[in-house]
């Protein structure tokens, strides 16, 4: 009995031996990526069209220090237990050098913690917490995209010239939305001591009655009103608003609202003048943009969204990770990834050593009706690194390793 059951183990080793080598030998480095592709399509489906668009360019060009890059994807459904087996399949099923991807700042911060439990190298394409770089900050954790923070001081810095006092903010009431309305609250509280914030609505993400949100913040008569909604509830609650005139005379200021896949379905319904962060892709004129834009309109015979940058330059990122490692061995993945720089469609961005955080920027604008449509106007890109705290503050936010 024994003796069987050693020739079994014995046969299981060399089995796995054996798959190893094969694996070794084809040639392939394997990247696994997760995301909430059934549960949020207007992002994540010009994510894919752009992390596929990388990964061709890559391996047209010789691969990745000549092995072919291969990207194994799951949906999670927007469910963090579920992104978390898809991360564990990945990993013990797969043998993928590294995990990358995630939306929603919940999820996101569920691989998170599976990578650190693990010690699996992780790139979270677009979770926006600041969580995820700082208080649940872990060494295996990386963030390619804006955070919070960053989105928040680039918007209160044109906010904070606003004579408006009195403000109400209306966010999903999950980590994204909370984290982001207390970072705005503090950063703007220190620019003006005199605001004061006189009505907080928290809808459940996805699922706003947007009638009594409207109503309750009318009720407490702000003179500028904070909004992190998005998708649907975004499209619910300017519908509501413009019927109820809650925008009429008064200031807003929206995260991602600019961004193409959240202000197109707004159509001729755009109120005007709201200060937003966004991607106004019809007015970047610059080398690196260009270069981005007449490959992906080649390719799709489509515009991008900003889901397109974020999918294409996380693969990007990933291969320029593993080639400057020459290694899918963790260790040598967050050695090779602290303080490295590379080019986007945006400009050069870093990897910061201290929290891992990039320093890819966002464009800051206002919304305006164009033609029956909703764009951005008069916006300006800023750079990441320009909306940070400072190493003294993030050493005392981020856990010591």
């Amino acid at each position: 009995m024994q003796r069987r059951h050693f020739l079994g183990a014995a046969l299981a080793i060399a089995v796995a031996g054996m798959a190893g080598n094969a694996m070794a030998q084809s040639g392939e480095i394997k990247i696994g990526e997760i995301n909430s592709y059934s549960l949020l399509p207007a992002f994540t489906e010009p994510y894919r069209k752009g992390w596929q668009l990388a990964v061709e360019e890559i391996n047209a060009t010789g691969g990745i220090n000549g092995k072919k890059l291969v990207v194994i994807s799951k949906d999670d459904g927007g469910k963090p237990a579920d992104a978390q087996t898809a991360a564990n399949e990945l990993v013990s099923s797969e043998s993928v050098a590294m995990l990358t991807g995630t939306f929603l700042s919940n999820i996101g911060l569920a691989v998170s913690d599976f990578a650190n439990q693990k010690k699996v190298f992780f790139l979270a394409a677009e979770p926006l917490t600041d969580a995820i770089t700082w208080s649940k900050g872990n060494r295996y954790t990386f963030r390619l995209r804006p955070s919070n923070y960053m989105q928040a001081a680039m918007l209160v810095e044109e906010a904070a010239k606003l004579p408006a006092k009195r403000w109400a903010t209306i966010a999903p009431n999950y980590e994204y939305g909370q984290s982001a309305v207390a970072v705005f609250k503090k950063l703007m509280s220190e620019k003006r001591p005199d605001i004061q914030w006189v009505d907080e609505q928290w809808p459940p993400q996805g699922k706003i009655d947007a009638g009594p949100v409207v109503q309750a913040v009318a009720a407490a008569n702000p003179e500028a009103i904070l909004n992190v909604t998005f998708g649907a509830d975004l499209v619910k609650l300017v519908r509501e608003g413009n019927t109820r005139g809650l925008f009429k005379n008064r200031a807003v200021v929206s995260f991602l609202t600019g961004e193409p896949e959240y202000l197109d379905p707004l159509k001729e319904e755009t109120p005007e003048g709201w200060i937003v962060t966004g991607y106004p892709w019809y007015d970047i004129k610059t080398p690196d943009h260009d270069k981005f834009l007449k490959a992906y309109q080649a390719k799709y015979n489509d515009y991008p969204r900003l889901g397109s940058i974020v999918g294409y330059q996380t693969i990007k990122a990933a291969a320029a990770i593993l080639a400057k490692a020459n290694s899918t061995d963790p260790e040598k993945l967050i050695a090779a990834t602290e303080g490295l720089s590379m080019p986007s469609p945006f400009g050069e961005i870093t990897f910061r050593k201290i929290d891992h955080q990039s320093t890819l920027g966002a464009y800051v604008g206002k919304t305006a009706l164009k033609d029956g449509k909703g764009v951005m106007v008069d916006s300006v890109y800023r750079k990441g690194g320009d909306y940070l705290p400072s190493d003294a503050e993030v050493e005392k936010m981020r856990p010591k390793e």
